[in-house]
């Protein structure tokens, strides 16, 4: 299983992005993980990833808790499916993407810049794999 993390924008805040960094250094216990920018346009995510579960950050999309959240990643998981997330920048994601999606999936009805909506994001993908191994984290 991996897991792909992929944002549009450039990553500025750098406080931000160590803690993103952070989390993508922890989840590397578990799984493959791997975080980066891509041009909408010139990265192919749908056909780079066809067999993935792609699920796309968006302020539109479904609400889950972290319980519903473990249930995914353990479903994933178990099927041995990577999964694909993608993060938008300040105009959010290309429209096109989101028919495409598995999953539209939204933190909060908040707005969040898009370095601290990964940081999150990678923070629950993290609970996810500590809860899973019983590990003291999540308490």
């Amino acid at each position: 299983m991996k897991i792909h993390v992929y944002f549009i924008g450039k990553p500025r805040d750098t406080h931000t992005n160590a803690i993103a960094a952070e989390f993508v250094k922890r989840i590397g216990r578990y799984a493959d993980c791997e975080m980066r920018e891509v041009v909408p346009g010139r990265f192919p995510l749908f056909d780079k990833h066809a067999s993935a579960r792609k699920i796309l950050l968006d302020p539109a999309g479904r609400t889950m808790d972290s319980a519903g959240f473990v249930a995914l990643v353990s479903a994933a998981e178990g099927l041995g499916q990577d999964l694909v997330f993608a993060v938008g920048g300040h105009d959010g994601l290309p429209p096109e993407w989101k028919p495409k999606a598995d999953l539209l999936l939204s933190l909060s009805a908040m707005t969040f810049p898009h370095e601290l909506a990964r940081a999150m994001l990678l923070e629950q993908v993290y609970r996810a794999f500590t809860t899973l191994r019983g590990h003291p984290y999540p308490r």
